[in-house]
This record gives structure tokens, sequence and C-alpha cells, in this order.
């Protein structure tokens, strides 16, 4: 009998990892999964390692042990990435990188060939930062231009998973956890009509898995996304709808003081959310065999994450911002909300 392929899965404990790495196990590969967590595996092709795989020796020490395949769920820096990507790519013979579709500047419908920002902005001070739009795009770039063949960049549209719910910038300990409490959500009034994409983690887990050591995935680029969207406004009302979330419109401003008065805050939704994400996920539809109806719609599959949520929940701490949030919402005025 041909021996397993092994993937080695790092940082794979997060919002895709959770599907992905059942998925390849039930594709038969032999699967180590590098994270932070400590986790017991319930499956005899799926192990788990507590590390840091951002070390460069406990790094180093993993990859001694050969892996066919290599799946980067880890978030360098650029020069943390420039460092590492040699000795990534030289120890296996499939090594894939997350990037992210934020990468991409505001033309819609989405492919592939839209400019990245990278290249597109004319923002000089948003240029000169480390960007997760810009350091991804930055990354792709160390990977294109090296000499080596044997890598695929995925760029994933907003994924919901679990206990990773968004709702334009705000995030499940805000936006989910709130609403479970019964207390209101701000949002920017601004977004509520603009289409967004959001894709269940597994679809994007489908996706990933089917471009292993598939030919035509080397050496190129694919948005892993549904093409389904829908305006923020609308995502807005499915969490009404599934878990009572009351949410209320505001300024652009007085969001951004509320959720955290930062250039990277500003940038996410100037340079993301705001954007029509509007996907054309026809390539990767075509390299793996999914259609578009194998997909998860929007609504069922929030439905379907939210209720499996534990009662006991633990949130990580989103204090800041819920004190804000409450002191705006009771006082109208962002300069009072401490």
């Amino acid at each position: 009998m041909k021996p397993s392929r092994k993937v080695l899965v790092l940082g794979g404990t997060g919002a895709m990892g959770v599907y992905l790495v059942p998925e390849l196990a039930a594709m038969g590969y032999e699967v180590k999964v590098v994270s932070c967590d400590q986790v017991v595996s319930g499956h005899p092709r799926i192990s788990y390692v507590t590390a840091d795989a951002k070390d460069p020796g406990c790094l180093k020490g993993l990859l001694r042990e050969k892996f066919d395949a290599i799946v980067d769920f880890m978030l360098y820096s650029t020069a943390e990435f420039r460092e590492r990507y040699r000795l990534l790519l030289q120890h296996t013979a499939h090594y894939i990188f997350l990037s992210s579709y934020r990468v991409y500047a505001g033309q819609f419908p989405v492919t592939e060939q839209t400019p990245r920002l990278l290249e597109a902005s004319q923002d000089r001070d948003f240029l000169a930062t480390e960007d997760y739009s810009l350091y991804k795009a930055r990354e792709e770039d160390i990977l294109q231009q090296s000499p080596y063949d044997n890598w695929t960049i995925v760029r994933p549209a907003i994924t919901y998973s679990k206990r990773r719910f968004q709702l334009v910038t705000l995030e499940a300990p805000v936006s989910v956890a709130r609403a479970l409490k019964g207390l209101p959500v701000v949002v920017p009034r601004e977004a509520l009509s603009v289409p967004a994409t959001m894709s269940w983690a597994g679809d994007v887990a489908k996706m990933l898995s089917r471009l292993l050591f598939h030919p035509a995935a080397y050496r190129d680029c694919f948005t892993l996304a549904t093409a389904e969207h829908r305006t923020w406004g609308e995502i807005a009302e499915y969490y009404r709808e599934i878990i009572g979330l009351n949410y209320v419109p505001a300024d652009t401003e007085d969001y951004l003081k509320i959720i955290h008065n930062a250039p990277w805050a500003r940038y996410q939704l100037a340079y993301d959310r705001l954007f029509p994400r509007i996907i054309d996920n026809s390539k990767i539809l075509r390299v793996s065999g999914l259609k578009q109806d194998d997909l998860m719609p929007l609504r069922r599959g929030l439905e379907r994450e939210l209720s499996a949520l534990p009662k006991d929940t633990a949130w990580p701490d989103a204090g800041a911002v819920w004190e804000k949030m409450d002191a705006y919402l009771k006082n109208g005025k962002v300069d009072q909300a401490g």
C-alpha cells in the first residue's frame, strides 16, 4: 500500500484550519498541526504539536520531518517572511501561502487579475505602512519573484467559522457577544449599502484542499470565496433574525473612534469594507471542480454556526470597545465615550 502523503499545517487551529484539517484527513492525508493552542486529536491521521512555528529553531526542527505539503496560516511581517520563505519552500513539494482578498483594490467584480492596493493606491501614508493588505501583497511578491515553482497563493475573502463572525469591521467579541446579551451594536451607516462577500470556512477548506498537488495550482494565485454577495445592511439583518442583533447606524468618524481610533482600523474600513466586494470565483471553481451551488448560502451558514455556539462561550476581552459603544449609545457623542 502506498504511504499517505503528509501535510504540515502551520497555525491550523484558527477559523479556516478547524475545517481544513479534518477535510485533509478525510482525503487520506496524514496531517500534523502546529499551534500555540493545546489540542488533543481524536483522529488517527491528525496529530497536534504545541509550538511556536515562528521561532526559527522550532521551525527547522519541525521541517526535519519531511512533509509533502505545507499549508501556512501564520502571520509574518515582511522581514520575517523574507527570512524563512526559502526554508519552507526547500522542505516540501507544495507550499500554500495564506494571503487575503484584501490585497485587491476597489474594482469589481474581483478576479485574480484585479489590481492590488500595493500598486493601485495613491495614498502615500497608507503605502508607507505594514497594513495587512500591504504586507500580504509584499510577501506574495517575494514568492513570485523567487526561482521556486512549488508555491500557491490563496486569497480568501472574509471567512466566518465557529467563533469567528464579522459585521463590517466588528468581530464576534463585540457584535455577537453583545447581541447575545441583548445589547445594541454600533455600525457605520456608510457601509450598510456596500456589497460584501462572506464565505463559510467549510467551503474555503474544500477549495484549498483541492489545490494541494493540483498541476494547475503551482506558481499561481486563487481567490477562495463564494460568488454570493450581500450588503452589510442585509448581513446585519441576518444577525438580527438569527440572534436578535440590534444595530445602530452611526457616522463613520464616530464609529472609528468607538472601535479603535488607529490607522489600521481606518484602512481596514476604507480600503476593504467600504469597497464593493463582489467576487468572480470562476477560477477556483474550475480548478477545484466545485460548483457555486455546492457552496453554503450565507444566511444558512451563519445560522448553522451561530446556533452551534456554546452558551458559555468565553470571548476575548473587548471591554474598551464595549465601554465606548455604551457611552456613545447613551450620550450620542464619542468624546464622552471614555
